[in-house]
């Protein structure tokens, strides 16, 4: 399976804010997070000032969801013209594909602490969809689903700590700490989604 494999905190630096690609260490305290201790672009060059075009700024903010959801260009394209052919706002229709992937799902359920760890627990069959199990990470979940660890997994220490655990999830889904047990209640609004992503750039480069 192809994935990216920069270093997270090279990626933020690049973009020039956090991405929170590593879960708590984004948001621990103290300096642990590289992007608090250089907020430059990586390379030699990172302190010089750089005036970006139009094209520029589209490219970026197109990196910058990318790198959030951790998908490949291919991939990326392709929740774009999906999103093209459905009714209402591109934009908010290619966001709410990406809110629908699995991995992004257990992330938001809050049983990853990451996107990546998300992705991770998924492909290696913790997960299951109606009581199936899904290892595909860009499965699309649909209302209605009902998103579980799988029963011969929950004695793990990362599924044991979720137990009685405080979670702060959107209000499209809902996770019980007790069984271990989520749903999808609706689809995921624009409002919803808390990244500080200008979507209208995106749509603009890919229209050209």
């Amino acid at each position: 399976m192809a994935r990216t494999v920069s270093p997270s905190c090279k990626q933020c630096r690049r973009e020039g804010q956090k991405l929170y690609l590593k879960g708590d260490r984004c948001t621990a305290e103290g300096k642990k997070c590289a992007f608090d201790r250089r907020p430059t672009p990586p390379g030699q060059h990172g302190l010089a000032r750089h005036k970006n075009s139009e094209y520029g700024i589209q490219l970026r903010e197109k990196q910058k969801v990318r790198r959030i959801y951790g998908v490949l260009e291919g991939q990326f394209h392709g929740y774009y013209e999906r999103a093209e052919r459905m009714k209402g706002v591109v934009g908010e229709n290619m966001l709410a594909l990406l809110e629908k992937r699995l991995d992004n799902v257990v992330y938001r359920m809050g049983i990853g602490a990451s996107r990546s760890q998300s992705r991770q627990i998924v492909n290696h069959g913790h997960i299951t969809v109606n009581g199936r199990v899904v290892d595909i990470a860009s499965y699309q979940v649909k209302v209605g689903d009902e998103i579980a660890i799988k029963e011969s997994k929950r004695n793990k220490a990362c599924f044991t700590a979720l137990k009685d655990a405080k979670i702060t999830m959107p209000k499209w889904v809902s996770f019980d700490t007790t069984t271990l047990v989520g749903k999808v209640l609706d689809n995921p609004k624009r409002e919803d989604i808390d990244a500080n992503i200008t979507e209208s750039l995106i749509i603009e480069k890919y229209s050209k």
